[in-house]
């Protein structure tokens, strides 16, 4: 049996949700029947994947990182004209997807850190389903005025994919979730990390050690602070400090483009095999 897709890296000792999530994945690789098939691809995670064959004793297959184009989706007007407005990879886009909410402070140290970092930004915010704060009471007071068209936040949703890929987008405020680390690397685009839970602080470790992006560290207490979040923005996106960064994520980006299809191809020579051996039995 092929398990389904299970994202990468594995972490197993991370509290509750982290561990259902890490049942889920061990499940997968003891109904496994000899393979099993991670959305990664070997330019980043050899070592790993190689090291966790040993360990199941499954032959690990990378999938490539499965981003899908974004050519049929849907984004508004008023976005790709702001975008367009802009010079190329001089703008930041923030997004923590729709399964990570920040607190009021945080959404406050955030806006204070954009504003501060005097970068041009698009900043995607949602708010849980069924609370009652307006994006004008998230905020603080005038902060809309004060950044004027040099910031354009957008509350609900919009097309990461489609925000990524633009030419003006320098840096992806992100929370790595595995999913938006792939879509970062395949554009191309530099990651200020901003970490949460879950997988996301060995993804944050992964890119740091491919030098694709920088973590925007906490203090002792755990919170964000607007001085960090305006340092790390400028070092990634325009600072001398953060040029090697800057032109990693470009290689990446190439190597992915230029053996994307080799991994897929490895798969489906990994498939038939099983097909074979199933049809002489």
């Amino acid at each position: 049996m092929i398990t389904r897709l299970v994202s990468s890296p594995v972490c197993w000792n991370l509290p509750r949700m982290a561990s259902q999530t890490g049942d889920r994945a061990k499940e997968c690789f003891e109904r496994s029947s000899g393979i099993v098939l991670i959305k990664t691809f070997r330019e980043i995670e050899a070592k790993y994947t190689d090291y966790l064959s040993v360990l199941a004793k499954k032959k690990i297959v990378s999938v490539g990182p499965l981003v899908q184009d974004p050519i049929h989706e849907y984004e508004k007007r008023e976005i790709i004209e702001w975008l367009n407005n802009k010079e190329p990879s001089s703008a930041v886009f923030v997004s923590f997807v729709s399964e990570y909410f920040l607190s009021k402070e945080e959404i406050q140290e955030m806006a204070y850190g954009l504003e501060n970092s005097m970068m041009s930004f698009i900043w995607v915010v949602r708010f849980p389903q069924g609370d009652k704060v307006s994006l004008q009471m998230a905020l603080p007071k005038g902060f809309l005025d004060r950044v004027g068209d040099r910031g354009m936040v957008v509350e609900g949703w919009a097309s990461q994919k489609k925000i990524l890929e633009h030419a003006s987008i320098g840096g992806f405020v992100s929370h790595c979730g595995w999913s938006s680390v792939m879509e970062s690397m395949k554009f191309g685009v530099p990651i200020i990390a901003m970490l949460m839970q879950l997988d996301q602080p060995p993804n944050a470790r992964l890119v740091e050690e491919l030098g694709v992006g920088v973590e925007v560290k906490r203090d002792m207490d755990g919170k964000l602070e607007r001085e960090e979040v305006a340092k790390v923005i400028r070092e990634v996106v325009v600072e001398k400090i953060g040029e090697g960064v800057r032109i990693k994520a470009k290689e990446l980006k190439e190597k992915i483009r230029n053996k994307g299809d080799e991994e897929i191809d490895g798969v489906v020579q990994e498939l038939v095999q099983i097909c074979s051996k199933k049809n002489r039995h």
